[in-house]
């Protein structure tokens, strides 16, 4: 089963604590402020535009617009370079090991979608959220879960970094196909040439990190002014990256990128993130709300349909004998992590906002998400509390 711990999993696990509790504070910030006198402030700042470039090649969009298409552009490319590398040589390179995250993944994805429906889909708007409540952030899920140090098997922690890899990867897919804006072919054609002239640098070897960098920055605008949300750009840069499976990160490009960008976009860019895009101002709203469809179905695809489907379809596939259970591990332990998989959070407020750009509808998906997020991160922690003491009590 998943025993062989790569060198990268030890370095992320013994940052994910303190990245964790990083945005845990930026989201309490972004509340406290979108909730005291400077409010309007902070909003009106999100808002103001700011242009950048020159000639055709300029670009002016707001605050709030740059940090999500451009600053989680650098995000999704660390996705791709995660996701690149563990189909390689990871732990979703072998069937027998990529089974039981896969179908994990899957219905971690397809149940929340469901619960969401079953509460939207009589209204042709809002159900456009479906995929909302089907994300998991893998750094406060993985923090949450690094809190218990030793005590927690490392075999689980390797299943929920490696569910959430897919889960990814599920969210860059859906982006691809449903949140696409009208299309532009010439730009759309030019993000493909970028996209192929990066692919020939990589078939060619070539391994000046500063050209493929420089083409990508060009693939972004593109991708940008095609009409295919920006992020994507990043993922196909990803793709394109030269990976050396040799075990020294200075020898792949793509190692090296990735234990690059790994600090910023856990300690800078995500904690931007989730400062522009956690504020919700409770002024006027009233318990009621959360009862309206999309906070509600939401929540509920976090908090029910994420641990039902995760653990539902990893048992199956366990029983069926697809798969095999973490080592170590008992089933309420690994039902514990199934509930972690339901801190949305991050990457669940970035699909709301394409979901729902600019719309009112945006207040109760972060009230949805928010909410979802905390009572998975309340329950699965209780949940491996108690199984730590029960496993204590059982060997004293």
């Amino acid at each position: 089963m998943i025993t062989k711990i790569s060198s990268f999993f030890r370095w992320y696990f013994k940052h994910e604590t303190s990245a964790g509790v990083t945005l845990l504070v930026m989201t309490v910030i972004a509340l406290l402020v979108s909730n005291s006198p400077i409010s309007d402030g902070y909003f009106k700042t999100l808002k103001t535009y700011y242009a950048l470039g020159f000639g055709d090649f300029a670009l002016k969009m707001s605050l709030h617009h740059w940090i999500n298409d451009a600053l989680m552009a650098i995000f999704f490319l660390l996705v791709g370079l995660e996701i690149k590398r563990e189909f390689v040589e990871g732990e979703l390179s072998r069937p027998a090991q990529a089974a039981l995250p896969i179908m994990g993944a899957v219905g971690g994805m397809l149940v929340p979608a469901l619960i969401y429906v079953a509460f939207n889909y009589q209204d042709p708007y809002t159900i456009k959220g479906w995929a909302i409540p089907s994300a998991t952030d893998i750094a406060f899920s993985i923090g949450v879960l690094s809190l218990l140090g030793s005590r927690v098997p490392l075999s689980l922690k390797v299943f929920l970094v490696a569910l959430a890899i897919i889960d990814d990867m599920g969210a860059v897919i859906i982006i691809a196909l449903f949140y696409t804006t009208k299309l532009n072919i010439t730009f759309l054609g030019l993000m493909f040439l970028c996209f192929a002239i990066l692919m020939v640098l990589n078939r060619l070897n070539v391994k000046y990190l500063s050209i493929y960098l420089f083409i990508g920055l060009f693939m972004w605008f593109f991708t940008y002014k095609s009409g295919v949300h920006a992020t994507i750009a990043g993922v196909l840069l990803a793709i394109a990256i030269p990976h050396s499976s040799d075990k020294s990160h200075h020898s792949s490009m793509l190692k090296h990128l990735e234990h690059s960008l790994a600090p910023y976009v856990s300690f800078l860019i995500m904690p931007i993130f989730a400062f522009a895009n956690a504020g919700v101002n409770f002024d006027g709203m009233s318990i009621n709300q959360l009862f309206e469809p999309v906070p509600l179905g939401i929540l509920l695809g976090l908090f029910v349909g994420k641990q039902l489907g995760v653990f539902a379809f990893s048992y199956g596939a366990i029983k069926l004998g697809f798969a095999e259970k973490p080592d170590g591990a008992g089933w309420m332990s690994f039902y514990a992590v199934g509930v972690l998989t339901g801190i949305g959070f991050t990457m669940s407020l970035f699909v709301g906002n394409l979901a729902f750009p600019n719309s009112d509808v945006i207040d109760g998906v972060k009230i949805g998400v928010l909410l979802g997020s905390l009572f998975s991160t309340l329950l699965g922690y209780t949940m491996l509390i108690s199984c730590t003491k029960l496993k204590q009590n059982a060997t004293s």
